[in-house]
């Protein structure tokens, strides 16, 4: 790897000064996602020149005073002399600023499409009225090994390793309605502990026609609305999964709450986190294709065909586990660099360097 974070962050150290100098890398590596190596070797030369200085007796704030000072004359010089604006609708002006922070790692050899993935994830999550880029939460990356590095792609919509619940289930649907919930469509287990006493052999029917009778009210409170595809948080019984396919809807279960925001975002839904507080606006209806596609032993959900995602899925492939994980830390890289150039138009010559 040539990524000056990865290789520090993997070293134990005791020394407070070293310490600061891994912070230092880290916090490079994530506000900018380049110039990592740079960053430890100016901070180093710093450090060095201050030396002088302490045998000299003076106080380090007096020394810390003139960096500030330093750095303050240095800030106002770059934003001032030496950045100019970039066009941020102009693709291949972004593409070359992207490039810069690529051209020295692994992922360079497919450095063209490693920028387009990251130009394509921050347009899509880039949210006009807040102007904040939350790519970490909105711009998932998948890893399947196995494939070439080249079928790497943003989706126009997102994925996750999960299939529908019940084989009868449809695995193909266009233009779904999806509904978002993040509760249980199981019958409620009593609060604490709950204590029953049964009779005779009724009573214990009567309990399961309750349950069932819970089960299937829930059920139809979201029939009613009539959607294609249900994803919740939590869990889905036997029963409910029977009353649904019925229905012809298709569901899937436990899905991590940060992919449920992402899907939300992505077709346009609302969690719902009661079923007898459903609405028609709660459904999402801006994805154009619900599928299950196997992938090696696994099964895939995909809703893609957005039309206006806010949220995104990059596909990474590679040949093993650690290609992938090594083009992820340089493709977050990228998609640092595209981001804050989104939020700040400028540039200076050395990219993450300077």
């Amino acid at each position: 790897t040539n990524d000056g974070n990865a290789i520090l962050r993997e070293i134990t150290v005791q020394h407070p000064a070293a310490k600061t100098m891994i912070e230092i890398a880290r916090t490079q590596d994530e506000e900018v996602g380049d110039g990592t190596t740079s960053v430890i070797v100016l901070a180093a030369e710093v450090l060095g020149v201050s030396q002088q200085f302490l045998e000299d007796k003076m106080h380090p704030t007096v020394i810390i005073n003139a960096y500030r000072q330093a750095l303050e004359d240095a800030v106002t010089m770059l934003e001032e002399k030496v950045a100019f604006d970039v066009d941020i609708n102009n693709e291949g002006e972004m593409i070359k600023v992207i490039q810069s922070c690529i051209g020295t790692k692994f992922i360079s050899r497919w450095a063209d499409l490693a920028c387009q993935i990251a130009l394509r994830a921050v347009r899509t999550v880039v949210m006009e009225q807040d102007a904040e880029i939350d790519t970490k939460r909105y711009a998932k990356v998948e890893k399947i090994p196995g494939g070439t590095i080249e079928e790497s792609k943003v989706l126009d919509g997102v994925m996750f390793n999960k299939d529908v619940t019940h084989p009868k289930m449809k695995r193909r649907i266009e233009n779904p309605k999806i509904l978002l919930l993040d509760c249980n469509l199981e019958y409620k287990k009593g609060e604490s502990q709950t204590n029953i006493e049964i009779m005779k052999e009724d009573d214990f029917s009567k309990i399961l026609e309750m349950e069932e009778a819970y089960i299937k009210k829930v059920c139809d409170e979201i029939i009613k609305f009539s959607p294609d595809l249900v994803i919740t948080e939590k869990g889905v019984s036997d029963l409910a999964q029977h009353f649904l396919s019925k229905a012809g809807i298709s569901v899937i279960r436990r899905l991590r709450k940060t992919d449920n925001l992402r899907v939300a975002r992505a077709c346009g839904a609302t969690i719902v986190n009661r079923t007898d507080e459903i609405t028609e606006d709660d459904l999402g209806t801006g994805a154009g294709l619900f599928e299950v596609r196997k992938i090696g032993d696994e099964y895939f959900t995909f809703i893609e065909q957005c039309k206006n995602p806010k949220a995104c899925t990059i596909l990474l492939r590679g040949a093993s586990k650690d290609i992938l994980n090594e083009v992820e830390r340089n493709l977050q890289d990228a998609i640092h660099v595209a981001r804050n150039i989104f939020l700040k138009p400028k540039l200076v010559p050395g990219g993450g360097a300077v």
